[in-house]
C-alpha cells in the first residue's frame, strides 16, 4: 500500500465512523487536496486489494474487515482526559472491588456509546444494550440477529475471544469467534486482580472511533487494575 492509499484508507475509516454513510471521492478530494479522478483511481486499487468495498452501485466506499485491521494496526490511541478522569473518579469512589468493576463497565458503555462488559471472578456484567441497538448497523436485518447471537453466546466464548497476552485486544468483524457477520468490534482490556484475571471493555459496530475507544479502554483497564490491587 502506498502512502497516499494509506491516507485515503485512514480518511475513509474516520469519515465513515463519523457519518455512517459511504465515503465518496469528492469529500476525500476536499480533505486531501487531490483531484477526484486521482482519488477514484486509488479507491479502485484499494477495493481490488480488499481494503474497502462499495455497498451499493453508485455509492461511495466503506472499509472492509481487512481495511479496519490495517487501520487499527497503525492507530495511535488517544485518551480523552475529561472522560478518563470522570471514570477514574467513579472507580475510586466505588468502595468495594466488585462495585468498582461494575461502575467502570457502565461508565465505559456510556462514554463510548457501546455495549460495556466486565468480568469479575465468576460474574459477567453487561451494560448499554440500548447503546448497541441505537447504531444503524444493528437496528434491523441479519446484522441485528448476529449481534444478538454474539451477546447470547458471549459467556461461553469470552476466554477464546480475549486469549492473547495484549493489554488491549481488538477483534474486528470476522475475527470474533462468534457473530462473525454481525459487523461488530470487540475492544477489551486485560485486568490483573488479586483473585485472578478479569476483562473490561466494549462491543460495538466495526464503525468505531478506534483512536478514542482503544485509548479509553486501555486507560480504564490500567486504572481499574491499580485500584483493585491497592
Amino acid at each position: 500500500m502506498t502512502p497516499r492509499q494509506a491516507q485515503i484508507l485512514k480518511s475513509i475509516v474516520e469519515l465513515y465512523a463519523q457519518t455512517a454513510a459511504p465515503v465518496g471521492s469528492l469529500s476525500l478530494a476536499e480533505n486531501l487536496g487531490v483531484s477526484p479522478a486521482t482519488i477514484r483511481a486509488e479507491m479502485a486499487e484499494l477495493e481490488r486489494q480488499g481494503y474497502i468495498r462499495q455497498p451499493h452501485t453508485s455509492a461511495g466506499r466503506i472499509p472492509t474487515d481487512k481495511g479496519y485491521r490495517t487501520y487499527v494496526n497503525g492507530v495511535q490511541p488517544q485518551v480523552n482526559q475529561h472522560s478518563a478522569r470522570a471514570i477514574v473518579r467513579i472507580i475510586h469512589d466505588s468502595g468495594e472491588s466488585e462495585q468498582a468493576v461494575k461502575n467502570a463497565a457502565q461508565s465505559l458503555a456510556s462514554a463510548t456509546r457501546n455495549f460495556g462488559i466486565a468480568t469479575w471472578m465468576d460474574h459477567i456484567y453487561r451494560y448499554g444494550l440500548s447503546n448497541l441497538f441505537s447504531h444503524p448497523e444493528f437496528q434491523s436485518g441479519s446484522q441485528a440477529f448476529e449481534i444478538a447471537r454474539l451477546l447470547d453466546d458471549l459467556p461461553e466464548y469470552l476466554g477464546e475471544m480475549f486469549a492473547n497476552s495484549n493489554r488491549v485486544s481488538v477483534l474486528i468483524g470476522s475475527e470474533n469467534p462468534i457473530g462473525k457477520s454481525a459487523g461488530a468490534a470487540s475492544i477489551m482490556g486485560r485486568v490483573k486482580t488479586p483473585f485472578g484475571q478479569s476483562f473490561i471493555g466494549v462491543i460495538g459496530p466495526t464503525r468505531q472511533d478506534y483512536e478514542r475507544v482503544v485509548g479509553l479502554v486501555d486507560y480504564v483497564s490500567r486504572e481499574l487494575e491499580e485500584a483493585l490491587n491497592a
